[in-house]
């Protein structure tokens, strides 16, 4: 690219992309709020997360010849 290309470039750019209004960074420290749900414990496995496993194991009792294909895709 020469110059010209990169100024045309920049242009269109700024042109299109508005500059950002405000603070770029959080008024607060987000750490407390962070350590506040730690302290909630493990959320709960949705009911699809077992179906899920529940198909593999499934899978894997059906169709045993296909537990190599299976560990190469993960």
């Amino acid at each position: 690219m020469n110059t010209h290309d990169e100024d045309c470039m920049k242009k269109l750019l700024q042109q299109t992309l508005p500059p950002v209004e405000g603070e770029p960074e959080p008024s607060h420290d987000l750490w407390p709020a962070m350590l506040q749900r730690l302290d909630f414990g493990p959320a709960k496995a949705p009911w699809y997360d077992w179906a899920l496993g529940a198909g593999v194991v499934a899978f894997v009792a059906f169709f045993p010849g296909l537990v190599p294909v299976l560990l190469y895709y993960l």
